[in-house]
């Protein structure tokens, strides 16, 4: 007995080894543990945004296909089936550097420019929903659009998994600009409605990055021309690059889209010049 203690002993002391992640491609997308009604979640209000640079390389590659993103969403119309993605991608960055989160009303699209909006019909029941959309794919042959699991559910095919609907993109010119719809807020119950607007939440620590200058005084009175037309917070951040000291002029952080992209066509409208997105 006591020899059987001292193995237990010793065996109970030994390090246990970590479970292993499961690789990435292996886990099984889907909703959450216990199903949530998103039914109530409002739609994103279309706002007419610049297409940058992210997530808009073409062309592109992926499993030995290739795809064209297209110029603009002019004219654009198809059916097709849909699918949806929840919770293997929730939380990761999309295609455009925003955080996925499946509780929005976001999309993924092989060509539409990111980010752009869609309408997206259910041709099986006739709901309709608009969508921001911010990701690529689905990369599923037959399939033309991925939505978020809220989008999907208020299209009534979370259960089912794929619908056929018909996509017909928004013409940006149609839109009101984002210093427009944040008029709106105002009003009080347009503003908690743009509150609970989850598509259009950045992730922590987003900001719009001016300039970086390699003089203090030079990046002060930046942020003094800047602070003076926008209504957010500027900062001179100062870092070390290739062992010189730089300092960046910033706005932010940012928590709403529609907030970053007013911020950057004020900059741009007075010619201070063109901020780019930056995680920092």
């Amino acid at each position: 007995m006591a020899l059987a203690a001292l193995l237990l002993a010793a065996c109970s002391g030994q390090p246990t080894k970590p479970t292993p992640k499961p690789d990435f491609d292996s886990v099984k997308d889907s909703g959450p543990p216990v199903p949530v009604d998103m039914m109530a979640t409002p739609e994103p209000t279309p706002v007419r945004e610049p297409i940058g640079t992210a997530g808009n390389k073409s062309p592109y590659k992926v499993n030995g296909v290739t795809y064209k993103v297209r110029n603009d969403v002019k004219g654009y119309k198809e059916q097709g089936h849909a699918s949806w993605y929840g919770t293997k991608f929730h939380g990761r960055r999309t295609a455009n550097g925003e955080v996925y989160n499946m509780y929005a009303m976001s999309a993924a699209h092989k060509t539409l420019p990111l980010p752009s909006y869609a309408k997206v019909t259910n041709l099986e029941n006739g709901r309709s929903v608009i969508v921001r959309v911010n990701d690529r794919g689905p990369f599923v042959p037959g399939r033309i659009i991925d939505l978020s699991y809220t989008a999907a559910q208020k299209l009534g095919y979370v259960n089912k998994g794929v619908a056929r609907v018909e996509v017909q993109a928004l013409d940006p010119n149609s839109l009101p600009t984002a210093g427009q719809t944040l008029a709106v807020e105002k009003d009080v119950s347009a503003r908690e409605s743009l509150a609970r607007d989850a598509s259009f939440k950045l992730p922590d620590n987003t900001y719009l990055q001016v300039g970086a200058y390699s003089s203090a005084n030079q990046a002060d009175s930046m942020r003094v021309r800047v602070s003076a037309v926008v209504d957010y917070p500027v900062s001179v951040s100062p870092v070390e690059r290739d062992g010189r000291r730089l300092y960046r002029v910033r706005i932010g952080p940012l928590a709403q889209q529609r907030a970053l992209v007013a911020a950057r066509d004020t900059v741009e409208q007075n010619r201070l010049g063109q901020p780019q997105v930056v995680y920092d």
